[in-house]
């Protein structure tokens, strides 16, 4: 490879890392090509020498945002990795809407969301429920790094390939409205979930005020990508945020940085944590 060029992927790395902490493996240089070249047309050049060279002579903070956002991976897909889900469905939630009964409010938080199914995933759960449900306060907060996929959640519309990725029929004809091609939300599933761009390893968390608290956190096939120290600041921020009988969902290969402050539960071939006092 080029010196120059091995030299700007070796920079863009280090910037995606300082923005978003995501670490890139330099076996996968060769995405940069692909995933920068709209923001490469955008901004007026046709290479990424181009583009380092730009980011080298001055601070532009809103193109780094874009170059670290572009080289976020988005895959998600509704009730993806099915185990979690059906855990949710009745084992979870049924014994939180049980433990709320008194205070009548429910309060779950989709990290990394990325384009909105697992967080509508989550509401139509709800929504499943509903009779049981009235008069609740219950709000599902959806965060992500790009701002792109957050405008794609907060429009709620999904093409056909989306939609057969997960949904079963009845939560089709129940929860979305057809539109040509595609299938919007309904304004009973987007009443209960909000989306806004967030980063999770950034200055602070993206929940972090004294009364900022959750019943259930899913922050699943994310931390993949942070080093073993944002790992730590995170959980350790996710920590504060649940009461003692909250919820944690991690990706089925991801466990806690630190094992002390969380307790692990089997079930259904599925697991999920709860936080502990450290001893």
């Amino acid at each position: 490879m080029d010196p120059n060029a091995s030299a700007d992927l070796s920079f863009l790395r280090k910037l995606v890392f300082g923005v978003s902490q995501n670490v890139l493996d330099p076996a996968q240089d060769y995405l940069f090509e692909s995933r920068l070249t709209g923001l490469l047309r955008n901004y007026g050049m046709t290479r990424i020498g181009e583009l380092v060279l730009h980011l080298r002579a001055r601070n532009d903070p809103v193109l780094e945002r874009a170059v670290a956002e572009a080289m976020t991976i988005n895959e998600t897909s509704f009730f993806r990795d099915r185990r979690p889900f059906e855990l949710l469905r009745t084992e979870v939630l049924p014994r939180l809407i049980e433990s709320r009964r008194s205070s009548r409010s429910l309060r779950l938080w989709s990290a990394a969301c990325s384009t909105g199914q697992e967080a509508y995933s989550l509401a139509m759960l709800i929504l499943d429920r509903a009779a049981t449900l009235v008069g609740w306060n219950i709000r599902i907060e959806g965060t992500d790094i790009s701002s792109e996929v957050i405008a794609r959640a907060q429009a709620g519309m999904y093409q056909r390939a989306e939609i057969e990725r997960g949904l079963t029929g009845c939560h089709l004809i129940r929860y979305f409205d057809r539109e040509g091609e595609a299938w919007t939300v309904n304004p009973e599933l987007r009443s209960l979930c909000n989306f806004r761009q967030a980063n999770l390893c950034g200055p602070r968390m993206p929940f972090s005020r004294a009364v900022d608290r959750f019943d259930l956190i899913l922050l699943r096939n994310v931390m993949l990508y942070f080093s073993q120290e944002h790992r730590r600041a995170l959980l350790a921020g996710i920590h504060r945020l649940l009461p003692p009988d909250g919820v944690l969902v991690l990706g089925a290969s991801e466990q806690p940085a630190d094992p002390s402050l969380w307790t692990p539960v089997l079930s259904g071939g599925a697991c999920y944590f709860k936080p502990r006092q450290p001893s």
